[in-house]
């Protein structure tokens, strides 16, 4: 009995020591890395730059597109890679302001903290904001979750003036990473809820131009020359799979094919590799670009990105063209999560 008391808690033993979960510096960043030793699975996110996870390496291959030498280099500069979050808004809008709850909000242009005349991606994609509040590992899982208090700032709350909160949680388990967000709105009236993820996945090794993708959507959204919706949809029309060779995508999708727990797969695949992007059911909408550089020749990634709501979902839905826009009630909590995880790698 002695004997098998022992062997169940080296079992045990064992199992807990599959996962990890380490704060380090790495050239000067303070980085969480969360481990999943079992299935080779190494998660890395900064979290004083837009809490991003910038590194999912799989027996050492980073699935993620990150353009830059170390992660110090990436504080420094940032740019667009590896898992930017979007928000309080995703994507682009169609004007410099807003509706909500039936009224107009201007955006503060000389603040310096919108982009674009079409304002694109929210302001926290590269934001210091966040606050780490655990960081741990388990028997079966290890995970990291951050806080960003919204309302505490007002050069935030100008932009967009709903008294909320976001939280954040990295989970590696089973060899899959659970990307988790709750907002929670700490005001008197609604809020419309248009965050979203803007993931950029690569098969390493292996050329884009080699890549075939699934896209699980029976419809696509029409927008004008400027990439905002119209409001109107028109049938899916890409082969499933598709190859991306030939061809670029700055295009929404509607209408996701799901599976009984309501969830979305897509995935890019090549040469028995493969990486899958799953949605929750509250991201309702999906964002896919496949960009070129200047000269023609493909970019290494591709966008898989999951959005509660098409671009520009508050002004369409003001405007009696998106009725599925989501708010969270005061006092109210919204929450959801998508996953990758590979196989082959």
């Amino acid at each position: 009995m002695k004997q098998l008391l022992a062997l169940f808690a080296m079992a045990a033993m064992a199992q807990a020591q599959n996962y990890k979960a380490e704060r380090i510096s790495d050239h000067g960043a303070a980085v969480i890395r969360l481990f999943d030793l079992a299935h080779g699975v190494e998660v890395s996110v900064i979290p004083a730059v837009g809490n991003t996870a910038y590194e999912m390496n799989v027996h050492g291959h980073n699935i993620l597109w990150f353009p830059f030498a170390s992660v110090g280099e990436f504080q420094k500069a940032p740019q667009m890679s590896a898992i930017p979050f979007l928000a309080p808004w995703a994507n682009r809008m169609d004007s410099q302001a807003f509706w909500a709850n039936g009224k107009k909000y201007a955006f503060d242009m000389e603040l310096g903290n919108v982009r674009g005349a079409n304002p694109i991606h929210g302001l926290l994609s590269d934001s210091s904001l966040w606050r780490v509040t655990e960081v741990t590992a388990e028997k079966d899982s290890a995970h990291m979750t951050s806080k960003l208090e919204f309302w505490k700032h007002p050069e935030l709350m100008k932009q967009w003036p709903f008294a909320h909160e976001y939280e954040m949680t990295y989970r590696v388990s089973q060899g899959e990473l659970e990307v988790r967000t709750t907002v929670i709105n700490l005001g008197a009236e609604p809020m419309p809820v248009s965050i979203g993820f803007h993931p950029y996945y690569r098969i390493p090794d292996v050329p884009r131009d080699e890549w075939l993708a699934h896209i699980p959507a029976r419809r696509r959204v029409s927008t004008d020359s400027r990439l905002i919706p119209t409001g109107e949809f028109k049938p899916m029309d890409l082969p499933d799979p598709f190859p991306l060779k030939g061809r670029t995508l700055d295009d929404g999708f509607i209408d996701l094919e799901r599976d009984a727990q309501q969830r979305a797969h897509f995935f890019i695949q090549s040469g028995g590799k493969k990486v899958e992007a799953i949605f929750g059911p509250k991201y309702q909408a999906a964002v896919v670009w496949e960009p070129n550089n200047a000269d023609g020749s493909p970019r290494e990634f591709i966008c898989l990105e999951p959005m509660a709501g098409v671009t520009n979902a508050m002004n369409l839905n003001h405007a009696g063209k998106y009725p599925e826009l989501q708010t969270v009630a005061p006092g109210g909590k919204w929450t959801e999560s998508f996953w990758i995880r590979t196989s082959g790698i």
